[in-house]
């Protein structure tokens, strides 16, 4: 992974971990998320129509990825009315570099250096120790199933979208496809669960997700780009540097409290990134 790439990705955790912080700030994380997702698909379409038709090949890929990011959203923003940012966040984003690690390891062809599979492993380690606190602090466990659909559906999404993007040759085109897709599938299914009077939000929340939609938007084009010329389960485990940055909006937003626990685990991380360039 070259040093652009680097930066680039951990732009894109920034990015991430931002616009989980705006949608865990408004009232209703379901209504945030739907505006978000909306406003993704309205910019979807328009950007799709500036590039070429996807071939064949590439369509079972957009299929799936759409399918696996509804249902992404859909637990995460359940997730998110159980519990603080900083406790699922660290879950949901925390399993997936696993999950991505052994498929990739079995089915795929990215080599992966020694150093590299030290980082991810330790890079999960710390991840691990900062889910901890969902059983220790009293907080709802309720938010565990939630977080952890939403990490086997992002592991998902990674490697199909690698996968996809890679088929399409065009990852500008490839992302524009899936959040369109994305907001068909997602949007009438969140509609069923919650009713049609869950568009019906203030202009506050508008705003919120539409500025949550840019940086959603921004940081997953960012990833798949990525994707098409590194590894895609080094990919996958660098962007899960956002738990850093989400444990620091959640502190100076949320008042959420770092306990030694939060500290270490943090400590982990940034030893897993950093294995990752060595």
């Amino acid at each position: 992974m070259s040093l652009t790439v680097f930066l680039a990705v951990l732009g894109a955790a920034l990015l991430h971990a931002s616009w989980n912080g705006l949608i865990k700030f408004g009232e209703s994380k379901v209504t945030a998320m739907l505006i978000m997702t909306l406003l993704q698909g309205g910019a979807g379409l328009v950007i799709a129509l500036t590039r070429e038709w996807p071939d064949a090949s590439v369509w079972p890929w957009l299929a799936a990825s759409g399918v696996l990011h509804a249902a992404y959203k859909i637990f995460l923003a359940y997730a998110y009315e159980q519990g603080d940012l900083s406790r699922v966040y660290p879950i949901a984003r925390g399993t997936a570099p696993m999950i991505v690690l052994a498929i990739s390891a079995l089915f795929l062809a990215d080599q992966l250096t020694t150093t590299e599979v030290a980082g991810i492993l330790v890079l999960g380690l710390g991840i691990s120790m900062m889910s901890r606190g969902a059983f220790l602090s009293g907080e709802s466990r309720k938010l565990v199933p939630f977080a952890l659909g939403s990490a086997v559906a992002t592991a998902g999404y990674s490697i199909v979208d690698g996968i996809g993007a890679r088929a399409s040759g065009d990852a500008v085109q490839y992302v524009a496809w899936l959040f369109l897709l994305d907001a068909l599938l997602f949007s009438p299914v969140l509609m069923v669960l919650r009713g049609t009077g869950i568009i019906r939000a203030p202009i506050r929340a508008w705003i919120i997700g539409g500025i949550a939609a840019a940086g959603s938007y921004g940081a997953y084009a960012i990833a798949v780009w990525a994707m098409t010329i590194a590894p895609i389960a080094l990919v996958a485990a660098l962007r899960e540097t956002s738990i850093l940055f989400a444990i620091l909006i959640g502190w100076l937003l949320f008042g959420e409290r770092v306990d030694r626990l939060k500290a270490a685990a943090a400590a982990a991380i940034v030893t897993g990134v950093a294995a990752t360039r060595l």
